[in-house]
């Protein structure tokens, strides 16, 4: 089968790990995604069950997005890149109604034009290439936080390594992303949304620390105006322990780990 090559022992498929044994092990595997979103009572934002279609159950002139919105059904190819995303509606069902609902919105008031538009981009954005980025609430995971977003790769992944496992981690979202590192190389980049928790939140097990991220992120989706600049870059494979040899001439490659670009007005400010 097209998902026999994945190497579910890495570390960014953990996300969707809990379900895709028993959905790659069936003897159709579209039929047990299915039956998963059944047991899981799985709904769209119009509360309309979840199910995986066929691609040709879409109208040729419908958009993909509004037709999940209206219907519930999802339009499923056997392919990875749609594989993937059904994995992640059963893991994050939430976050991929509330991203549907805002994506459906978009086409509603502004139709389908040659450029998606600033929010509808933004989500599909998140949709398609997002991690979650969970940091905890602690001044330590505010300077993890910094050097993240300000380029400093080897104070985040080396000098603050300690705090990955147990104030920091990473969930892999994106099912255009998980297609991407079924054949991973360096410079494959996130865009992460970072989510701050209190200390309770690592001392949950996976499933219920799952289970509050899919809720938190879609109430924070809810509440807040969707732009690409909400966006933090990730090269992932500079997440520790993903990958070998993360040593020092790993990080001091700028070709992947690049330096923050500063805005016009910043040039000489910062000097």
């Amino acid at each position: 089968m097209f998902f026999d090559e994945i190497d579910w022992s890495r570390a960014w498929y953990a996300s969707v790990l809990p379900l895709a044994g028993r959905v790659t092990s069936a003897s159709d595997w579209r039929a047990q995604i299915n039956a998963e979103a059944g047991l899981l009572q799985l709904n769209n934002h119009r509360q309309q069950a979840i199910r995986f279609v066929a691609q040709d159950a879409l109208p040729e002139a419908m958009a993909y997005e509004a037709f999940i919105s209206e219907t519930g059904q999802v339009p499923t190819r056997e392919n990875l890149h749609d594989f993937f995303n059904a994995l992640v509606w059963l893991n994050f069902p939430k976050i991929k109604a509330r991203l549907n609902a805002l994506q459906s919105a978009q086409i509603a008031s502004l139709g389908i034009g040659r450029s998606r538009g600033a929010a509808r981009d933004a989500a599909t954005i998140f949709d398609e290439n997002a991690a979650l980025l969970v940091v905890q609430d602690s001044e330590a995971g505010t300077q993890l936080i910094d050097a993240l977003r300000n380029h400093r790769w080897r104070q985040a992944f080396v000098e603050q390594r300690h705090l990955f496992g147990s104030q920091c981690e990473a969930w892999i979202f994106g099912h255009a992303l998980m297609e991407k590192l079924v054949q991973p190389y360096k410079a494959i980049t996130a865009h992460t949304w970072i989510v701050r928790v209190g200390g309770g939140y690592f001392d949950l097990g996976a499933d219920a620390r799952r289970a509050c991220l899919d809720a938190l992120v879609a109430q924070q989706l809810a509440e807040h105006d969707l732009t690409t600049a909400d966006y933090t870059p990730l090269p992932v494979l500079g997440m520790p322990g993903w990958w070998p040899d993360q040593g020092e001439a790993f990080y001091a490659d700028t070709q992947v780990f690049r330096p923050r670009r500063l805005a016009r007005g910043q040039l000489g400010a910062d000097k």
